[in-house]
């Protein structure tokens, strides 16, 4: 099982040079993977925010071995096209370390209708999933240059518990990032109905859980990466805090 760290770009945390700080030290302590929100707007108490890939690019500068990507980004609002140019030049950048977590998003935070985009859920998952489609051609040589990761830069599903259309959207790809979950039993349910689909290859289970808390339950029930998410937390310091204190071993 891996550990990464995954932050909210806000406020302190709103500073690319910050975030490639923050990546650094987290690379030095033996953490696996760097993650940072994707928002245009979100809810009190956060007003100043990042662009994810500006900050990622400078995350890919400051860092050599560490996973890094979006935890998630909305296809729905997104044009594809320019994603697609993004995701690569970030691929190339990082030297082949970049994974794209994607999801339909949330509308709690006002960031869809403000700007005319698509609010509906099931309009938004049918853009999810042709945008995917598009990527995919997009990536396989249809924009040049290719990323560094063949066949294709590893695509993370993010869906909340207990919804069963992400899982079946997750399965085609290479991870599923199940959010809202009660307990480890529920990733270990989780773990069986992948391990049906899609029998031993290689598949991850993603699960975001507070610092400090015990990663070991979620280890022993299949998770392939933890993620420690400070929520809408935007201190540096207690970011840095988590960092040095290392990945907790399962």
């Amino acid at each position: 099982m891996k550990r990464a760290i995954d932050v909210a770009p806000f406020g302190e945390l709103a500073d690319p040079r910050v975030l490639a700080e923050l990546a650094s030290a987290a690379e030095e302590r033996g953490w696996d993977g760097f993650f940072v929100w994707d928002h245009i707007l979100h809810r009190s108490p956060a007003k100043a925010i990042a662009d994810p890939w500006v900050a990622l690019a400078a995350i890919a500068c400051a860092t050599s071995t560490l996973r890094i990507g979006p935890m998630v980004t909305p296809l729905a609002r997104r044009r594809v096209q320019k994603l697609a140019r993004e995701t690569v030049t970030l691929d190339i950048l990082s030297s082949g370390r970049l994974t794209l977590g994607v999801g339909l998003g949330s509308a709690r935070n006002d960031e869809f209708e403000p700007f005319g985009e698509v609010t509906d859920p099931r309009e938004r998952a049918k853009l999810l999933d042709q945008g995917l489609e598009d990527l995919t051609r997009y990536w396989s040589g249809e924009f040049e240059p290719v990323p560094v990761q063949q066949p294709r830069i590893p695509v993370w599903v993010a869906g909340e518990w207990p919804h069963r259309r992400p899982v079946r959207r997750a399965l085609r790809w290479d991870g599923l990032f199940p959010t809202g979950l009660p307990g480890p039993a529920a990733l270990a349910e989780l773990v069986a109905e992948v391990g049906v689909e899609r029998g031993d290859g290689p598949f991850d289970l993603i699960v975001d859980l507070p610092p400090g808390q015990d990663v070991r339950p979620w280890a022993a029930a299949g998770a392939t990466w933890v993620v420690t998410d400070f929520g809408l937390e935007q201190s540096a310091a207690v970011v840095a805090a988590a960092i040095e204190a290392g990945p907790i071993e399962a």
